[in-house]
C-alpha cells in the first residue's frame, strides 16, 4: 500500500513539474523514481503464492459459502486464490476447460471438487508430479491423486438423515430415496450410509425405491411424484441434496399431500429452510460450507510450505437440523440461501 502511495505521489509530482516548465533532467529523474515503484510492486504482487480453486458449481449459494470460507482463509495466510465453477454441475467439459485455464496461469496448488474424476485424472496427474499439491474438497478428487480430500463425512452424514428418519417414523415404516447423484462419490457416500444404518439398525423400516434425478428440481418433482404414485404407502422419502429436497417438495405439492409423506432432506437453501421451518419438511442434514472452504485453502498452504497434515482426509462437518435447532447458535451460522 505504501509503494502504491508513493506512486501516486510521483505522479503527482511529474504533473506539477510539467505545468511549471520543469527542466527535462527533474523530469527523467522523477520518471526513474516511478519505474521503480512500479517494478518493485509487480515483484511483491508475483511472490503472493497463487492457489487455483475449481469447483463442482458456481451459481448455487452453496458454493459461494464455499468460496467466502477460501477467500477468509485466502486473507489470513497471505496467498491469492481464484474459485470457479460451471453453471450446472453436470457441465464436465466445461470444468475441465475451467482447469486448464487456471494451470495456464501457473498456482501453486490445485484444489478441486471433480465432476467426474476421471475426465481431470491426466491432467492432474501431470501436475502432482511436477511438484503441485492436490487437494481435493466436497465430492474431491477420489483416493489416490490428491493429498487430502477436505469435505464432510457424508457416508456418516447419510447414517444421521437414517436415524432422525427412523425416529421420525417410530421406527417402522416404508422408505423411498431421491438421490442426485449415482457417480459422484459425496452423493455415492450419502445414499450408502442411509441405506447401510437402515438394514443394520432398523429391520422394521423397508426401503422401497431408489432413484436418482440429477439434483434438479422441475425431474426430482417427477420422480418423486412417480414413486408416490407407484406405491402410495410410502411413508417418508430421504432427499440427498437440496435440488432433490425442494424438487420433491413441490412435487407433493402438485399431488396436494404436503404432510401426507415425511421429507427428509439434505444441505439448504432458502426454499429448504422455509419447508422446514413451516412444518412441511422434516428436517435435513446442513454441510459447513464456509469452514470446508477455509480448511481447503489452510491444507493447500501448508502442503505448498511442505508440512505434513497426518491425514488424508479433513472433515469440515455437518448436522441434523429441523424447526426446533435451526436458529441455534450451533446450526445457523451453517446455513445458507
Amino acid at each position: 500500500m505504501k509503494k502504491i502511495v508513493a506512486l501516486l505521489l510521483a505522479l503527482m509530482m511529474i504533473l506539477s513539474l510539467v505545468a511549471c516548465g520543469a527542466k527535462e533532467e527533474v523530469v527523467e529523474e522523477t520518471e526513474e523514481v516511478v519505474e521503480e515503484v512500479v517494478e518493485e510492486t509487480t515483484e511483491e504482487t508475483e511472490d503472493v503464492p497463487y492457489v487455483a480453486m475449481v469447483s463442482l458449481g458456481y451459481s448455487h449459494q452453496f458454493w459461494q459459502a464455499v468460496k467466502q470460507g477460501a477467500e477468509e482463509a485466502a486473507a489470513e495466510y497471505g496467498v491469492t486464490i481464484t474459485f470457479e465453477g460451471p453453471e450446472q454441475e453436470t457441465m464436465v467439459d466445461e470444468q475441465v476447460d475451467m482447469l486448464n485455464t487456471a494451470i495456464q496461469n501457473g498456482p501453486e496448488a490445485i484444489c478441486m471438487a471433480a465432476i467426474d474424476v476421471a475426465s481431470v485424472t491426466t491432467i492432474l496427474e501431470e501436475q502432482k508430479a511436477n511438484g503441485i499439491p492436490l487437494v481435493g474438497f466436497d465430492a474431491g478428487l477420489g483416493d489416490t491423486l490428491p493429498a487430502v480430500n477436505v469435505a464432510s463425512n457424508n457416508a456418516e452424514a447419510g447414517k444421521l438423515a437414517a436415524v432422525n428418519a427412523a425416529e421420525l417414523l417410530g421406527d417402522a415404516g416404508k422408505v423411498a430415496v431421491l438421490g442426485h447423484t449415482e457417480t459422484v462419490p459425496d452423493g455415492v457416500a450419502r445414499v450408502d450410509g442411509f441405506v447401510d444404518e437402515m438394514k443394520a439398525n432398523h429391520p422394521n423400516i423397508e426401503i422401497v425405491d431408489i432413484q436418482y434425478a440429477e439434483g434438479d428440481h422441475m425431474k426430482s418433482a417427477e420422480a418423486l411424484k412417480g414413486m408416490l404414485l407407484a406405491d402410495p404407502e410410502i411413508d417418508l422419502v430421504y432427499c440427498t441434496n437440496e435440488g432433490a429436497c425442494v424438487g420433491a417438495y413441490n412435487g407433493m405439492k402438485e399431488l396436494g399431500i404436503v404432510g401426507e409423506v415425511m421429507l427428509v432432506g439434505f444441505d439448504s437453501s432458502k426454499a429448504l429452510k422455509d419447508g422446514i421451518r413451516s412444518g412441511d419438511i422434516a428436517g435435513a442434514i446442513t454441510q459447513n460450507p464456509v469452514a470446508m472452504g477455509y480448511k481447503t485453502v489452510e491444507a493447500a498452504v501448508k502442503l505448498m510450505n511442505g508440512e505434513d497434515l497426518g491425514t488424508n482426509f479433513i472433515d469440515s462437518g455437518f448436522a441434523w437440523y429441523n424447526a426446533e435447532n435451526m436458529d441455534s447458535p450451533e446450526i445457523a451460522p451453517c446455513l445458507y440461501d
